[in-house]
């Protein structure tokens, strides 16, 4: 057994001063048993606890590490950017160096807007979408987490799901009225909400490749129908990208598809691991936006330099490196040896994956939406996490959260992940 006794003290601690001891629900380990350890450094693809500990890292700051943990490049990038301030309140050039970025590496954003958050990205992107539709209802799926907003914590994923949850406290009826909710890789029930709802529906909002209640992929065609219904029907396609933006491929869920949504969101891999979020799309559905339309929307600290500077120097990494080449490789080695691994010991796994983005489910079947992955065996996927936790990988908490691998990864990690899950499924 590994001592975690400095991880344990810290805890104890922390749930003096902390709700939960924890910052975000989804930190926690209620939903496998046992107490979070604490980091005390991480470098490449590996973190190191308080304690000494070393795991090899799968949950990479849920997603942002594409390059690995502290990666020089972006290192460089935020102690030159500090040294010149760590906020403005006024623009500053690496602003527009980003949206640039964003612009050649997404064809459907014309225009994009920096905020400080995924969620905030999200929440002003259906602001926008209403204010130009001039309709209210908005449709999204669940199992999709689109952040912590009042009008979407419907059937949500990530921690609101993993803690039972799905339909937060606090978040009055009046607030969700207009959001419907509907399961993921069904056009038949997009098309009858449409039917249902003539000329109120100002947008659909959806995560292109699920990664808050695991992982699932669309269907083929799914994202395509969805592509198709919101033109017949003068409504929006907003894409949420703040997990698949960046790391699917270079223009995101979007170019693995070949789907053009009218708008995305991002935040994750554009921010290089500091605080980020942004969100685009068609010149005239932006220009909505104050200052030049009435939909207004503000935040002190977006286009931040730090977050600016390790953006950049992240993404531009990414273009030179070849990383996206890499990352498809040791997917699909992941994806084998963890079936192997399940196959020799008997034990009933679906393995979703979809580039670097990936899930195991201890559950007959597959797994194509939350009702499918809801009857996962959750006792089991604890025994697998803690088993994982002493094999020294460290993969998220929750059945219903997706992992990731990064261009830090080597083959020789995969290989050494799936001996330990070889190991821990041969004690089931």
């Amino acid at each position: 057994m590994i001592s975690r006794a400095k991880s344990e003290a810290l805890f104890a601690e922390a749930l003096l001063h902390i709700p939960g001891g924890v910052n975000s629900p989804v930190r926690a380990f209620r939903a496998v048993g046992g107490q979070p350890f604490f980091v005390d450094r991480a470098k490449g693809a590996r973190v190191w606890d308080v304690d000494g500990n070393e795991l090899i890292d799968y949950v990479g700051t849920w997603g942002p590490a594409i390059l690995g943990h502290a990666h020089p490049r972006i290192i460089a990038a935020v102690q030159a950017a500090a040294e010149r301030g760590t906020s403005f309140g006024i623009p500053n050039p690496l602003e527009v160096t980003m949206a640039r970025i964003v612009k050649a590496a997404v064809p459907s954003v014309e225009k994009v807007r920096m905020t400080s958050s995924g969620t905030e990205a999200c929440m002003s992107a259906i602001r926008l979408a209403r204010g130009f539709t001039k309709r209210d209802k908005i449709i999204k799926f669940d199992g999709c987490y689109h952040g912590h907003v009042d009008s979407l914590l419907v059937k949500a994923g990530s921690g609101a799901l993993t803690f039972g949850n799905p339909d937060s406290a606090g978040v009055p009826a009046a607030f969700t009225q207009h959001t419907i909710v509907l399961p993921f890789n069904d056009a038949e029930s997009v098309k009858a909400a449409f039917a249902a709802n003539p000329g109120q529906i100002a947008g659909i909002i959806l995560e292109p490749v699920p990664g808050n209640a695991g992982l699932y992929p669309p269907r083929p065609g799914y994202l395509e129908a969805l592509r198709e219904i919101t033109q017949q029907e003068g409504a929006l396609l907003i894409f949420d990208e703040v997990m698949t933006g960046f790391r699917l491929a270079r223009g995101g869920a979007q170019q693995r598809f070949g789907i053009r949504p009218d708008l995305s969101c991002f935040g994750k891999i554009i921010g290089g691991g500091l605080p980020v979020g942004a969100f685009g799309g068609r010149g005239e559905i932006m220009d909505c936006l104050a200052p030049l339309g009435p939909v207004y929307q503000a935040g002190t600290l977006s286009g931040n330099p730090l977050a600016m500077a390790a953006g950049i120097a992240a993404l531009e990494e990414l273009e030179v490196s070849g990383a996206y080449y890499k990352l498809e490789e040791l997917s699909e080695q992941l994806k084998a040896g963890l079936r192997d691994a399940a196959k020799s010991a008997s034990v009933s796994v679906t393995f979703n994956a979809c580039g670097s983005m990936f899930c195991g489910y201890f559950i007959d079947g597959p797994v194509h939406n939350l009702a499918d992955a809801m009857r996962s065996d959750r006792a089991r996927f604890a025994k697998y996490f803690h088993g994982m936790l002493e094999e020294g990988i460290y993969i998220a908490p929750s059945q219903f959260e997706g992992g990731f691998i990064s261009a830090a990864h080597t083959s020789e990690d995969i290989d050494a992940t799936v001996r330990a899950a070889a190991k821990v499924m041969k004690t089931f």
